[in-house]
């Protein structure tokens, strides 16, 4: 029998950090929808910690699919993982409590970002927060070395990728209908993100 089941080494270290925040972010119960699940070991990891909420993972790769759902086997408050393109014009989801997204803007085309907040904008009720998480720029600076040598060897590998400035990111959710951002600082010179979603959006 095979496992599908694939491993991230970052997901060990990133998601404990991630779940404290997520303690003061997300609501009591609903639907979470997380863009660009990845492996999956996030979405299981905070479906343990938070069971009254459901996890809707996604993923435009089949074979990241295949992983989200050989790890969530078993997990009541999972549903199998959906096809999604942020980019895409339409979304497979009608309505969501929280969209959740990590590490995913920096590793992707800048219209990823724009799709993921027009996205978001269309599904979440007002209140609701678009969580984000990874590395960013601040007023288009690095916020460490390191930073900036991934960002280098990003846009190496795709120069339509990169470490994006918080800003301009800031600036897409406010014409999308959100607020302004709440962040919170991580380990390794990420951020939190957290845009909520706002009543006259």
């Amino acid at each position: 029998m095979t496992d599908d089941r694939r491993f991230a080494p970052a997901t060990a270290r990133n998601r404990d950090p991630i779940l404290a925040v997520l303690r003061n972010v997300l609501p009591a119960r609903g639907v979470v929808l997380e863009v660009a699940s990845g492996t999956g070991e996030h979405a299981v990891h905070f479906a343990a910690a938070f069971p009254s909420l459901v996890f809707q993972p996604s993923d435009p790769n089949d074979a990241a699919r295949a992983s989200i759902d050989a790890w969530a086997s078993g997990i009541a408050n999972i549903r199998p993982a959906l096809a999604l393109d942020a980019a895409a014009p339409a979304w497979p989801v009608a309505e969501a409590d929280a969209v959740l997204c990590i590490n995913m803007i920096h590793i992707a085309p800048w219209s990823a970002c724009e799709g993921l907040v027009r996205g978001a904008a269309v599904i979440l009720p007002a209140g609701a927060p678009l969580v984000l998480y990874g590395p960013y720029k601040r007023e288009g600076r690095h916020t460490a070395p390191s930073n900036e040598a991934f960002d280098a060897d990003l846009r190496t590998r795709d120069p339509a990728w990169g470490v994006r400035n918080l800003e301009d990111v800031a600036a897409l959710a406010a014409a999308a209908g959100f607020g302004p951002p709440e962040v919170t600082e991580m380990p390794a010179n990420n951020l939190v993100v957290v845009f909520r979603r706002s009543a006259a959006g």
